[in-house]
């Protein structure tokens, strides 16, 4: 093996430097650099992508707080509409009543006008009749004819003092 021969070892170190020197050059600078420079690119991406990340985040968070307040908002105003509601349900349910009431009160008062004029129609029908059949029968008793007038006077008191 050609490799292992002393006469060859400082021919073979020779080269084996100069191959290393221009590798080492080769290699810090034009490969290591760019291997820095793709690993700082890729540090910027990301950071970059977290910060845009972190910014979502916030804009997120403000837009659902924007969304519970609304939604706060809107179960507020659902509840005075229907608190208002439900006060003119209540304001029209009485002005209602107070109208039926009223209409009752006329109602029952024209009846029972109706009903005194009917009894004092019938009192005073009850009356006459009296006047009539006392009459008759003071006649046919005593065989004797009274005045109607006293008659309807006697009857008149005798009622008067039934009251």
């Amino acid at each position: 093996m050609p490799q292992f021969e002393p006469s060859t070892f400082a021919s073979q170190l020779f080269w084996l430097a100069v191959t290393f020197t221009l590798l080492y050059v080769l290699v810090s600078r034009y490969a290591i650099p760019r291997l820095g420079e793709i690993m700082e690119q890729r540090q910027r991406t990301v950071e970059d992508d977290l910060d845009r990340a972190k910014l979502l985040k916030a804009e997120t968070e403000t837009s659902i707080r924007a969304y519970e307040k609304a939604l706060t908002d809107a179960r507020s105003k659902a509840q005075d509409l229907l608190r208002q509601a439900q006060e003119e349900v209540t304001r029209q349910a009485e002005i209602r009543n107070r109208e039926v009431s009223v209409r009752l009160a006329a109602q029952i008062r024209d009846g029972e006008d109706r009903i005194a004029k009917a009894r004092d129609a019938a009192l005073v029908s009850v009356r006459d009749l009296a006047s009539v059949v006392a009459s008759d029968a003071a006649a046919k008793l005593s065989g004797v004819a009274f005045d109607a007038e006293r008659v309807r006077s006697a009857v008149a008191d005798a009622v008067k003092e039934g009251d």
